[in-house]
């Protein structure tokens, strides 16, 4: 008979059965895998699954929600005896190999009814009134981009605010000295309406009911190549009726630049409010740090070649595209290959493997990544207006461009006749670019005309400009 258990000590999950001592024994999800220590042998045995994890060098936390599947060579899961504390922190399928891990909230508010009752509470309680801000990114999936560059600017300059911010689960770890609050929960809910300021970098989920005095700043993710809400193509009443719904909650919005002022205000109809053309937050450490940190956190050599690829997602597919075989790449170029899917697949997709390959979808701060990366390989992603800010080489690899141009999305202006490194279609092209050293010269012009419109205002001063307006706007109070 094989056993599971909860170990609230060690925080582990304890599989225990009779037999063989197992060689092996993992738990693996998409974005997580942790191995067991496997103890015993002769007639019983004991395989210790730790619930918690590091990535990329940093604290042990909670592994992230979601399913797993577990691996224990040679035991028989099909019958798996569970202990009733499994099934309060997991929920297993009825064929044991499976476990589902949820976020941590008390099983009723885990319900459509229990969510219901704190909606209805949210709703009624009074708010606005806490010298706090809620802070959101890409639906707390991450903690990172513009709302996390505000954040270390507030932390400095005004410590007294308090920070909550939105979290799917506590395996998104948050700044020290800020609050996590898990999505969903009571305190979820509480902090979101107490707050006198919400920073988030997309739409606002569930049910938003704006409290007396309370102010929203939207200050998205990233100045567009591809077209956006009311812009995109195809006429859906229906989609431009909740763009417009959505765009009437926020206060303020946030841009990296003035041509991203003027297609954002129009793509969201943001009319008669302000926006606040300063430069991004997030990219305030390309101009005043290096990539040396980040590169020791991958494990990566000073002197080793590191290339970050990193597309965007598209409309007409869950999981990154599989435009090149990364493996294969890191042997043809001699180089670390970080790979970086977009947030929309985040969930859906799994961690890429291979020999000098190290996904890093997960990874909070794209912009460290953007430092330790010696060159950038993207298609239509605005990670490359961010890139560009560092002056080193992209390159584009963009084998669907007149299909995403012409029926995906469509483009705000011609790529490839001002993108500042060259368009490739198969990984042969691309390899060849990457090793051709005239590259970097022959794109100078257009790649010096392509910050002067993008970047002014890239200066390592973006989130001092943001929380200056806050704090004189009395938004929040030092």
């Amino acid at each position: 008979m094989t056993t599971a258990r909860i170990d609230e000590q060690t925080e582990s999950l304890v599989i225990a059965g009779t037999g063989p001592k197992p060689a092996t024994a993992t738990l693996e999800g998409a974005r997580a895998c942790v191995t067991a220590k496997v103890t015993g042998g002769g007639k019983t045995w004991k395989a210790t699954f730790p619930l918690r994890a590091s990535r990329w060098g940093g604290a042990e936390l909670p592994l992230p929600t979601g399913d797993y599947v577990l691996h224990v060579d040679g035991a028989d899961l099909d019958e798996l005896a569970i202990s009733p504390q499994v099934l309060t922190r997991l929920r297993v399928a009825q064929h044991g190999a499976h476990v589902d891990i949820a976020a941590p909230l008390d099983p009723f508010h885990q319900t459509p009814e229990g969510q219901r009752e704190l909606e209805e509470r949210y709703v009624a309680q009074p708010g606005g009134d806490e010298n706090a801000i809620f802070f959101e990114s890409f639906y707390g999936q991450s903690v990172g981009c513009n709302p996390r560059g505000i954040d270390r600017e507030i932390a400095r300059r005004a410590p007294g605010v308090t920070r909550y911010w939105s979290v799917v689960d506590l395996s998104v770890a948050v700044p020290e000295g800020a609050v996590a609050v898990v999505e969903g929960s009571p305190e979820w809910w509480r902090a979101r309406a107490a707050a006198r300021l919400l920073v988030v970098n997309d739409w606002l989920r569930r049910r938003f009911a704006r409290k007396e005095g309370q102010r929203v700043l939207q200050t998205w993710h990233g100045t567009p190549l591809k077209r956006l809400a009311l812009h995109r193509p195809g006429f859906a009443p229906r989609r431009m009726a909740a763009i417009v719904k959505e765009s009437r909650r926020w206060d303020v919005l946030l841009a990296q630049n003035t041509y991203s002022e003027r297609i954002l205000k129009k793509a969201y109809a943001f009319f008669g409010k302000p926006v606040w053309t300063d430069g991004y937050p997030r990219n305030d450490m390309l101009v005043t740090s290096d990539g040396a940190d980040m590169r020791a956190a991958l494990g990566i050599g000073a002197d080793e070649h590191v290339l970050l690829y990193a597309p965007t997602w598209r409309d007409d597919r869950s999981e990154i595209v599989d435009f090149i075989d990364l493996q294969r790449l890191a042997e043809q170029t001699d180089s670390v290959v970080l790979v970086r899917g977009h947030s929309r697949t985040l969930r859906p997709g799994r961690d890429q493997a291979g020999a000098r390959v190290i996904d890093v979808t997960g990874y909070p701060e794209t912009a460290q990544l953007l430092l330790a990366a010696d060159a950038l390989i993207t298609d239509y992603s605005s990670v490359m207006f961010d890139y560009s800010v560092t002056g080193k080489p992209m390159y584009f690899m963009v084998p669907d461009l007149e299909h995403y141009r012409g029926e995906l999305r469509g483009f705000y202006f011609e790529l490839a006749e001002r993108a500042p490194g060259p368009l490739v279609t198969t990984q042969d092209e691309l390899v060849d670019a990457l090793k051709d050293d005239t590259v970097p010269g022959r794109f100078a012009e257009r790649y010096r005309a392509w910050q002067k419109q993008f970047n002014t205002r890239d200066d390592g001063r973006a989130a001092e400009r943001v929380v200056s307006r806050m704090l004189d706007l009395g938004y929040i109070t030092a």
